[in-house]
């Protein structure tokens, strides 16, 4: 509850600082509170399991999400600081909606009770829309945000239909009582029916197969930074929260249920890896692996009660992957008109360094040791065995083989190729956030028990 506030707090000082015209002081006093606020939160995973008025509930499991949503923001402001110089009288307004949307992100993994969720759900939402249509004067990025919105809510409008109909059949928005509901052989066909309602939307929120089509278009369309945080930071928060949901929705989860989420997996793996193959732009080609690995996230939910740990450590490998690979794009592509994999030619020979990091965050999405994101896939795939899914196991490997090969196209054109453009400087926050987050990646990887071991 603390954290929720602080964020809360944090997000109100940034706005005022821009009534004083502290426009200067704004990133680093919103780098400083959520170092702040991260130190707070870490504090708190020894505490026990606590409930406020059974809105919120802190326990370990939002304990650990919440300090990995607060290191991605952290991440995304610092590289604000070089991404809007241009637009200096909108600095305030943009970190302050990135603010609130780490509000909604951590109150959806904190929830206790149907209604805060949604809250959290439509904050978080809400702020995406306007970041997805943050440029006015591009057509792309109206067109983005403006599909964004439409689908996005749409799918809040089943995800509340699929509340309403719980609430009928269980005459409270208290988990506990919904949990309990799951677990009665009395629940009747309303229930359930709201829990399909809810996960379809769920699905759309971490754009799995067949609810994806929204991604490739929004990301490409939104700036640069934008796409970095609906790809990462809001992917893990819908995933997280869709994980809890489960936990809570389907105690005694039937086979038809698994079958369907098998399902979609394996073809949220195979549709986001094909269709990866054929893109010429790297914003739209990481939409579609994001689709892929949304498939493999979704194994977490066939082995509710062993899955946290393993769900927790690939989220974090895959963000902080994400993260390294946008700051890489942001300084390459910030003054193009659009994210052309052609103007990564011979980056290895323009900056070696940034040319490495990028390399290893696509080897580490791709599932190649050293790199966390090789046994966050193992990790996950055997989970998965162990509740007896071999054929999804099967198609997880035969994914990972097929990425591969789009990801070797944007490295092999980084050190194969010669260069398009003169060598360029470096923005020094771009080059602090790729090295410490793909540092990060690498460090977990070497250490995954230090991850795995916390939930």
């Amino acid at each position: 509850m603390s954290t929720i506030i602080a964020i809360a707090v944090l997000g109100v000082v940034c706005l005022l600082a821009e009534i004083f015209n502290l426009r200067k002081a704004i990133i680093p006093i919103t780098v400083a509170g959520l170092l702040a606020i991260l130190g707070m939160t870490v504090t708190e995973f020894n505490t026990t399991e606590s409930y406020y008025n059974n809105m919120i509930v802190v326990n370990r499991f939002t304990v650990a999400f919440s300090s990995l949503f607060i290191l991605l923001t952290l991440f995304l402001v610092t590289l604000s600081h070089h991404f809007y110089k241009n637009r200096p009288s909108k600095v305030s307004d943009f970190i302050a909606i990135k603010i609130f949307l780490l509000l909604g992100a951590v109150a959806m993994v904190s929830f206790g009770n149907l209604a805060m969720f949604f809250l959290g759900l439509e904050i978080l939402s809400i702020s995406l829309y306007i970041l997805a249509g943050s440029k006015p004067l591009s057509l792309k990025s109206n067109e983005a945000g403006m599909k964004y919105f439409l689908m996005g809510s749409f799918a809040s409008g089943v995800i509340l239909f699929g509340i309403a109909l719980i609430y009928g059949a269980v005459a409270s928005f208290d988990m506990n009582m919904i949990y309990e509901a799951s677990n009665s052989a009395a629940t009747g066909d309303w229930f359930y029916i709201g829990v399909c309602m809810i996960t379809v939307g769920m699905l759309f929120k971490i754009a799995a197969v067949p609810f994806h089509f929204w991604a490739p278009d929004v990301y490409e369309g939104a700036p640069a930074l934008t796409t970095a945080t609906m790809s990462t930071l809001a992917k893990v928060v819908a995933m997280a929260t869709f994980f809890k949901l489960n936990m809570a929705m389907n105690g005694n989860m039937n086979f038809a249920y698994e079958t369907v989420i098998v399902i979609i997996s394996i073809f949220s793996m195979t549709v986001g890896n094909i269709m990866a193959l054929r893109q010429n732009n790297i914003k739209r080609m990481l939409a579609f692996s994001g689709i892929s690995h949304a498939g493999f996230m979704l194994m977490a939910l066939l082995n509710l009660s062993n899955t946290t740990g393993s769900l927790f450590y690939y989220v974090t490998a895959y963000t902080l992957a994400g993260i390294a690979a946008f700051a890489v794009i942001l300084y390459v592509c910030n003054d193009k008109d659009d994210e052309s994999i052609t103007f990564f030619n011979g980056l290895g020979k323009n900056n070696p360094v940034m040319a490495a990091v990028l390399s290893a965050s696509l080897l580490s999405m791709a599932g190649i040791p050293i790199f966390s994101g090789f046994f966050a896939k193992f990790f996950i795939l055997n989970q998965t065995l162990q509740a007896g899914y071999l054929i999804l196991v099967i198609a997880g490997i035969i994914n990972s083989i097929i990425s591969v090969y789009y990801y070797f196209k944007v490295i092999s054109a980084m050190y194969t190729k010669e260069p398009n453009e003169a060598k360029k400087p470096v923005p020094f926050e771009y080059y602090v956030v790729a090295v410490l987050a793909i540092g990060l990646n690498i460090a977990i990887g070497l250490f995954p028990s230090c991850l795995m071991d916390l939930l």
